[in-house]
């Protein structure tokens, strides 16, 4: 599922606060990033359309149906197929040479990699 930095911004609010009715969604987003009552509703309405959102009734209490991490590992898939022809190698490469990375969060990794074998 491909989600744009708008429907995520909408997501973010419903993975961090639960289910809500669309209404306080817009207060949050109003009071966060400045968005107005009609846009916030568009991208609810786009999220609902790609499944990402489940709507009830009475007062339009909006649900998430997938988790961050589930939208986190699509994104980071595109990414990798996109940019580094689906290699996880050149993916890792790329962000070692242009990130760098800690003496810890090299242990840590290290560490992730072995449990994942």
């Amino acid at each position: 599922m491909k989600l744009f930095d708008s429907e995520l911004k909408v997501m973010e609010v419903l993975w961090e606060q639960g289910e809500k009715p669309a209404k306080d969604i817009v207060d949050v987003l109003a009071a966060h990033i400045g968005w107005n009552k009609n846009t916030t509703y568009t991208v609810i309405k786009k999220c609902i359309e790609k499944g990402a959102i489940e709507r009830e009734e009475p007062g339009f209490l909006c649900r998430a149906l997938v988790t961050k991490d589930e939208v986190a590992q699509s994104e980071t898939e595109q990414l990798i197929d996109k940019m580094f022809g689906g290699s996880n190698e050149l993916f890792f490469s790329s962000f070692l040479k242009n990130q760098g990375i800690s003496e810890e969060a090299a242990e840590r990794l290290f560490k992730m990699i072995q449990e994942a074998k």
